[in-house]
Formats: structure tokens, C-alpha cells, sequence
């Protein structure tokens, strides 16, 4: 079945030749390698008189290119730099009669452009006006179902249909909207294509002079590793850095001079190369009424407004640009050590080459390899940064998230090199009189130069710990004032420690301690101790077979307010009791207890009054319900009424007693008040 020949959809969307990795008359001389995940690319070119050097960068990196790129010109001035530009693609459907949905098949392009006269070839030809093209299932006699899609055609002989997979093509009679369906398709080709951007830049000067242009783009962070070389004798080792690092620049590095960065530099992505449009509000349009516009009254508003905008339109004076990295003396060209190559042939051409040349700033760490390096295009490489021996000391750490029972064997290694050393693992050997032993692998943190670091690469079993944690809460400290009760507890966290040597090995053991915030060290006290961001660090040094303990103690304060009238019996006697207040603070709340034992001695007074009056109460409720079963004339109600008169009597002699009780319970509360009030330790 052919194809309809007016979507050449296949052949558009097929993928452009990339470009060869060229730069024009500009060559590639200076790469920067950043830990940060980028690169600085500089190209030089030697010119005369003004001139227009091509620069040809990836697709995918225009946009760094256009943030970054930088021109120095030793003897001339820099002018503009100009480049194909990449509209949007919902800019490119503005202008034509359908959008970018209709391109998905035929079907969705003839049906967004209906009312379009087309012309058939097929072995029935039809011209018309293109009316709607809808899709059927078709059984074929096996019982399979295949889709289709039927146009329908007015033509000047009526609607005439035909299945658009049976035609032999399909074309627009109007070559104007044969040319825009052309030119979709050609823009979105180019604008998925992979191709690269040629930059041309303009340079005005006179005579010969040199042109460097260099601009910043993502590239694979270098790596750094590391081997240490232990003696069997104590204080050195040998250390040696390498560089692990790769072309993904998309052309050969040849001759180039690497540096390499070690800090951790700003780095965004900012899409410069895309167009924007600002989306403005939308006002709606007067139709209806009149408006009488105010009076001018004079010109002072406008002055400001237009000398605003002559000062927004002034230049701003241009911000000097950075120096450029300038190499050093040309030197012998070293081809650099290939991934693809074996360890042992690494090994023997690093013995042949200079090292790094390390420098140090504010904020990273450079180092430039001293002769020019080539590397082809997706080559990987390995790049000496040091070759020396180094202070170093063998002692065990104990890390109590990552051991309890053992310490850690570790390496104290210290940077005696005029710069720092970037982050990076590090593989530990030992020299031994049959040769190199593997001992372990430790991560190195950045290391500036006079630091030291510990590198633990193994489990020290030999080195046995006892743990033992306990925890305490002291009042050590209380104060009065304003009727409020300040105390200061010292809550107290303890890890003990017991440490036993090797019998017949010597140890230093540093032991860790994690810090916590809020929390204060009183132990050890009277030793060295070393504090690092997360933890404390104690040194102990053990003979052969030796024992000792370490303790570290954190305290934390805590302070408690309590109101003094809201303090129980219970909790005041204790406080009186406890020896972590001062004595003048205890002698007076135990004075604050007797008045208040006072105060209960009145209530309770009151209290059994009150009880008795309650009884009379009670009594009286009987002999008024036995009056009124009784014969008023008998001996018995005479009798009950006397009984019932002494109570009343009774009951007026115990109120006047619970008066004044309650009146003896208020005072004693009030000395009471009065006493708290007047308190101040």
C-alpha cells in the first residue's frame, strides 16, 4: 500500500549529518575541569586587522555558551556575535492554519484543514473541496479487523468518498498551503534536530594580534584517589594522587593545557537561548459613555517621568571581566593514560611525568598538569596530582555509631603540602619484606594544607571495649523571688569506657564522643580534649596488655518555675530535704511549711465545727418530724420542744465559733501571702 504523497513526514523527521567537532580558525588550547560539574573551554585564534572568527558549539550547549562566553583581544576590541536563532514551536504555528496536533497523522492534517480542495490520484481521480475524513473498522473475510479512515470530497459532481489508505497520493491544489505544511515540517525538524550552532564573532583591530574566546559548560566532574603507603616504621608515608577524569566535550583535546578544580563553585542553567514572551494583561474595550478628561495643569509630571527614563536608558559602566587562566611553558606533550589501558602500564608512565602543580585560593583548590595533554573524544584518563611522602600516624579510633566492641584501625594523615588536597577514597597498603599488602579503603574529606585527617580503613579486632551508660537529674541550684520558685536541674548523660590493650601490641586509642546541642562536656577532666563538628576526641596511649577506663559526662541544664502557692505539702517537704538547695532557700521553705501547717490546723478547726453544727443540724430535721406525729398536749412533745430549743441554742454558739475560726484561718493564710511575698533568694 503506498503512502499519501503529500506527508513527507519520514523524510523530513530523518537526522541531519553532525557537524564535524571544528572550531574554524579558533583552536582549542586551555581546558578547566571543575568538581563543580563544568568546564571552561578556551580557544585562541592569531588574527589581523578586523576579522570574524566562527566558533561551533553543540546544540545542547548554546544556552551555557551564551551565559559565559568571554572574548579577550590582546591588541583590538570585541564587537557583536550573531547566531541562528530557535523560535518555539507554538511561535511557529502562529502564522499557519492548523497547529502542531494536526501533524500527528494524515488524517488529523486533512481533517484541521476542511473546506481545502485537494486532488486524488488513484485509479479513480477526484478534485474538490475536502469535507471530513472519519475512521471505520473494516472486516476482511478471515475475520480480521483492520482501521481506516474514509474522506468524504465535494466535488462538481457531487460528495464522493474514497479511503484514504487506497490512494496513490494526495495533494493541495493550493501551493500556498502545500508550502506551509512544507515549512512545518521542516521547522520541527530543524528545531529537534542534534546539530550544532555556529557562533560568528566580530573583532575590529589593526595588525597581527591573538584572539582567546572561552565560555563554562557542563562536563563529568573530575574524581580523585588516592594510595597510601604505609612503612613498617612509624611517622611517614607514601602518598600518591590521581586524577580521574573524561572527555565528553564532543572533540579531541590535543595538546591542550588541563587544569583541574577542587572546590564547589555556583553553577546554574538558564535557557538564553529560547524565545520568551511576556503575557500582558488583556483590558476590555470602551464602547459605551463619555468621559470629560481633567484639565492639563502642567508639565512637572512628565519632566520626571522622562528624565526616569533617560537615566534607566544610560549605560551602566561594564564590570571589568575575570582574568583569564593563563598556562605556563610549553613542554614535551604527554599523551594521557587511557581507562582502556592496564593498571601495570598506568603505573609505569606515571613514574615518568611531573605531577600537578597545586595551587590554592579563597575557595578552591587548582592544579595544572605542567606538560600539554591529548585526549580523544569520549576517552577517559588518569592524571597524577601528587608524589610524596607525607606525616602519617597508625592509632585506633572508636566510633561508637559504627563499633562498640572494637575500635577502628586508622591512619592519622597530615597535609604538610603548601595546598590542599581534594576529597577523595583512598586504598591503604603496607610495606612488607615480600612486598605491597592491601590493608583497606578510607574516603579522604577535603584537606587543607597544615589540616590533618583520620582515615579509618579497617576493624582493629584485637583492641577490646567495655561500654557502660548511665544517667542522672540533680537540683543543684534555687531561687525565690516574686512568690516563684526558680530551680536549676543538671540533667547528667555518662558513657563509660574500658579499653584493653593487645597483649603484646601497644596502642593509641582515640576515642569519640557525639556531640549534643544544648549539652556541656565536664568529663574528662583534666585531659586533652580534641572537638570536632559532630564529636568530642579523647587520646589514651596503652603498653602492651594494658587497661584503662574513659568516661565522658554531658550535663544539660534545665530550669523549672513553679508558683509557690501551687506547691504541695508533699513536694515542699522534699524540697526542704533536698541538699542541692542553699540553705537559706531551704530554711525558708521550711518555714513557708510550718505557717502553712498553721493554716491547716485553722481549717481544720473550722473544718470540725462546721462537722458539728452539721450533726445539731441533722438532729433538729428528727425531733421536728417526731413533733408532728406526737400529741401536742403530751409530755413528749414538751420534752422535744425544750430539746429542740437547747440546740438552736447549740447551733448559734458553734456559728459564732466557726465565725471566728474562719476569721483565724484567713489571718494565718494572709501571713502566710504576706511571707511568700516578702521571700527573695
Amino acid at each position: 500500500m503506498r503512502q499519501p504523497a503529500l506527508l513527507p513526514l519520514l523524510c523530513l523527521m530523518s537526522c541531519l549529518a553532525a557537524a564535524p567537532a571544528l572550531a574554524g580558525e579558533l583552536t582549542l588550547k586551555r581546558v578547566m575541569l571543575s568538581t563543580g560539574g563544568v568546564a571552561y573551554l578556551e580557544y585562541e585564534a592569531e588574527i589581523e586587522g578586523d576579522a570574524q572568527p566562527t566558533l561551533n558549539v553543540p546544540l545542547d550547549q548554546v544556552d551555557d555558551v551564551l551565559k559565559s562566553i568571554v572574548v579577550y583581544d590582546s591588541k583590538g576590541g570585541v564587537g557583536a556575535a550573531s547566531l541562528p536563532g530557535r523560535q518555539p514551536l507554538a511561535q511557529l504555528f502562529n502564522d499557519l492554519p492548523f497547529g502542531p496536533e494536526a501533524l500527528a497523522s494524515p488524517a488529523a492534517l486533512l481533517n484541521a484543514l476542511q473546506g481545502a480542495e485537494i486532488r486524488v490520484g488513484a485509479s479513480r481521480p477526484i478534485t474538490g473541496k475536502l469535507l471530513k475524513v472519519v475512521a471505520e473498522a473494516a472486516r476482511a473475510g478471515d475475520g480480521t479487523v483492520t482501521s481506516r479512515n474514509r474522506v468524504s470530497v465535494l466535488t462538481s459532481e457531487g460528495l464522493e468518498q474514497f479511503i484514504l489508505e487506497d490512494a496513490e497520493s494526495v495533494r493541495f491544489v493550493d501551493a500556498g498551503l502545500q508550502a506551509k505544511v512544507d515549512q512545518a515540517l521542516a521547522e520541527i525538524a530543524s528545531h529537534r534536530a542534534k546539530d550544532r550552532r555556529a557562533i560568528t564573532l566580530t573583532t575590529r583591530g589593526s595588525g597581527a594580534r591573538t584572539l582567546r574566546v572561552g565560555y563554562v559548560v557542563a562536563a563529568p566532574l573530575w574524581k580523585a584517589s588516592f594510595r597510601l603507603s604505609l612503612p613498617a616504621a612509624a611517622g611517614s608515608a607514601h602518598l600518591q594522587g590521581w586524577a580521574v577524569l573524561e572527555n565528553m566535550s564532543g572533540e579531541d583535546w590535543t595538546g591542550v593545557e588541563l587544569t583541574l578544580l577542587s572546590g564547589n563553585p555556583v553553577s546554574f542553567r538558564q535557557a538564553i537561548y529560547q524565545a520568551y514572551y511576556v503575557n500582558r494583561p488583556e483590558v476590555p474595550v470602551e464602547v459605551a459613555g463619555r468621559i470629560l478628561p481633567r484639565q492639563d495643569t502642567g508639565a512637572l509630571d512628565q519632566v520626571r517621568v522622562a528624565a526616569a527614563y533617560d537615566r534607566a536608558r544610560q549605560p551602566s559602566p561594564a564590570t571589568p571581566a575575570a582574568a583569564p587562566f593563563l598556562g605556563g611553558a610549553k613542554a614535551p606533550q604527554m599523551k594521557a593514560l587511557s581507562s582502556s589501558l592496564e593498571v601495570e602500564n598506568a603505573a609505569a608512565e606515571a613514574a615518568t611525568v611531573d605531577t600537578a602543580e597545586a595551587q590554592e585560593t579563597m575557595t578552591q583548590v587548582s592544579f595544572r598538569v605542567p606538560v600539554p595533554v591529548t585526549l580523544e573524544s569520549g576517552h577517559s584518563a588518569l592524571v597524577p596530582l601528587i608524589d610524596r611522602d607525607v606525616p602519617a600516624e597508625r592509632l585506633s579510633l572508636l566510633q561508637p555509631a559504627t563499633s562498640t566492641l572494637h575500635p577502628l584501625a586508622a591512619v592519622k594523615l597530615m597535609n604538610d603540602t603548601p595546598s590542599g588536597l581534594p576529597p577523595g577514597v583512598v586504598t591503604l597498603y603496607e610495606q612488607t619484606p615480600q612486598g605491597a599488602a592491601y590493608l583497606g579503603d578510607a574516603r579522604l574529606a577535603g584537606l587543607p594544607a597544615g589540616e590533618s585527617r583520620l582515615l579509618s580503613y579497617a576493624l582493629d579486632l584485637k583492641t577490646k571495649i567495655l561500654r557502660d551508660d548511665d544517667a542522672t537529674d540533680l537540683l543543684t541550684k534555687g531561687t525565690i523571688a516574686e512568690g516563684v520558685l526558680h530551680l536549676i536541674r543538671s540533667e547528667r548523660q555518662s558513657v563509660h569506657y574500658t579499653i584493653a590493650a593487645p597483649k603484646t601490641e601497644a596502642r593509641r586509642i582515640i576515642l569519640e564522643q557525639p556531640i549534643m546541642p544544648g549539652w556541656t562536656l565536664v568529663e574528662p577532666a583534666g585531659k586533652a580534649v580534641e572537638e570536632t563538628a559532630s564529636a568530642y576526641r579523647a587520646t589514651i596511649d596503652l603498653k602492651p596488655g594494658e587497661t584503662q577506663s574513659v568516661r565522658f559526662t554531658l550535663e544539660h541544664p534545665r530550669e523549672d518555675t513553679l508558683r509557690i502557692l501551687d506547691i504541695g505539702d508533699e513536694n515542699l517537704g522534699a524540697f526542704v530535704k533536698n541538699t542541692g538547695l542553699s540553705s537559706p532557700v531551704r530554711t525558708a521553705l521550711a518555714e513557708l511549711a510550718r505557717l502553712r501547717r498553721v493554716v491547716a490546723d485553722k481549717k481544720a478547726a473550722a473544718e470540725r465545727i462546721q462537722s458539728a453544727i452539721a450533726g445539731i443540724t441533722e438532729d433538729q430535721s428528727r425531733i421536728r418530724a417526731n413533733l408532728e406525729r406526737v400529741d401536742k398536749e403530751s409530755a413528749l412533745h414538751k420534752r422535744l420542744i425544750e430539746k429542740l430549743a437547747d440546740e438552736e441554742t447549740r447551733i448559734e454558739g458553734l456559728q459564732a465559733e466557726r465565725s471566728k475560726a474562719d476569721e483565724e484561718t484567713r489571718a494565718a493564710q494572709a501571713v502566710v501571702e504576706g511571707y511568700i511575698a516578702k521571700l527573695s533568694f
